[in-house]
């Protein structure tokens, strides 16, 4: 690592489950063996922000902030907003129609997700643009303790506009999420106030980036290989399959968040220790040959198709089927509204965000005829 962090990489799918799933040796909170190392990076308050949620978490803490988030975050409550998305996704593709252009992702892949988890928080519409640059410099820093110094004035700023809302919301209570949760720690008392900014911050950090990226990369998938996108065209019956390959193909998290050793280990025959830095590649996983045929090639009706794009264990991303539906509902949106979509001539090449963290495209302007 750049930061001099010793850190190991797992490329393959095996390796990549037991790592995911190992919570004896490999623990998601640094703070428990080293709490100098955070103090040492950015203020308290700021890193409570990003490590106080169930990401950040092992059990018995994991567990238990996972079931307050499960119960506000229901799946009735994700079913009830697929009619909303629909919505969203053919209001953005008429602005797209209006204006003849379509930067895929600034003009569809970010504002779809963002609208939706932040409708379902009940954040004001106008606010939005504020997450896609908290969020960015984040994601852009994750995984380097330097990298993540620069991003404090970000982290700040998300900080104090979460804390507001939730003092607002607090005196003037609805039936959005961030209302559900506040009363299970008020109500509970299950939620310390650091617990709470953290879990928020969380579901729209979580709650979009995945999902501009799951979009942007499919339809850049998509573009690239005509003949899968012919077949999707034809057969409409593939969609479940074609969303779970988009993932596979160009997984939306590259490497996932950030896990240490919590005691000295051997691993095949190396000697993993103390602190270490484990990176689970999920990206690489998702193309071992060893787990899936011919895994360079994409293809819409793949029917073996484990893939772990969205974790495994017990952190498993409980937005996964939020994302799914969003992924689905955007992508037959717009290849239904916009047949004859393909990649501007003009463009130079792909060029992908940087960080670690995440694969995702800085941009891919799309011609409509």
């Amino acid at each position: 690592m750049t930061d001099g962090q010793r850190a190991w990489l797992t490329t393959r799918y095996d390796d990549a489950i037991l790592a995911l799933k190992d919570n004896e040796r490999i623990t998601k909170n640094l703070q428990s063996l080293s709490p100098e190392d955070y103090a040492s990076v950015i203020p308290e308050k700021e890193m409570a922000l990003i490590s106080k949620q169930m990401l950040s978490s092992d059990p018995p803490d994991h567990t238990r902030l996972r079931a307050i988030v499960s119960k506000a975050f229901t799946p009735q409550m994700i079913d009830r907003m697929e009619s909303d998305i629909q919505r969203i996704a053919e209001d953005l593709i008429d602005r797209i129609e209006q204006t003849g252009k379509l930067e895929a992702i600034e003009d569809f892949a970010f504002p779809l997700p963002i609208t939706v988890i932040s409708r379902m928080l009940g954040i004001p519409d106008d606010d939005y643009v504020l997450f896609k640059r908290w969020s960015s410099d984040f994601i852009e820093a994750a995984n380097n303790r330097e990298k993540l110094k620069t991003a404090f004035p970000s982290l700040q700023a998300f900080r104090l506009y979460l804390e507001e809302l939730i003092d607002a919301r607090r005196k003037t209570p609805g039936d959005d999420l961030i209302s559900l949760l506040i009363q299970a720690h008020d109500d509970q008392d299950r939620l310390s106030g650091d617990e709470l900014v953290s879990t928020i911050w969380l579901l729209i950090v979580a709650g979009h980036e995945t999902t501009v990226n799951l979009i942007g990369n499919g339809l850049l998938a998509l573009l690239e290989n005509p003949d899968q996108l012919r077949l999707w065209r034809q057969d409409p019956s593939l969609t479940a399959t074609a969303v779970e390959e988009l993932l596979r193909y160009y997984s939306p998290v590259e490497i996932a968040t950030s896990r240490w050793a919590s005691r000295d280990f051997e691993w095949h025959g190396k000697d993993v220790r103390k602190g270490d830095l484990i990176l689970v590649g999920l990206g690489a996983a998702n193309r071992d040959p060893a787990q899936f045929d011919d895994p360079g090639r994409l293809d819409l009706s793949r029917k073996k198709n484990k893939h772990i794009a969205f974790g495994n264990g017990i952190h498993f991303c409980l937005g996964a089927p939020l994302a799914r539906i969003e992924g689905r509902i955007a992508l037959t949106a717009l290849l239904r509204r916009l047949p004859n979509l393909r990649i501007s001539p003009s463009f130079t090449g792909l060029e992908w965000r940087p960080g670690i963290l995440m694969r995702g495209l800085r941009e891919l302007p799309i011609e409509l005829r």
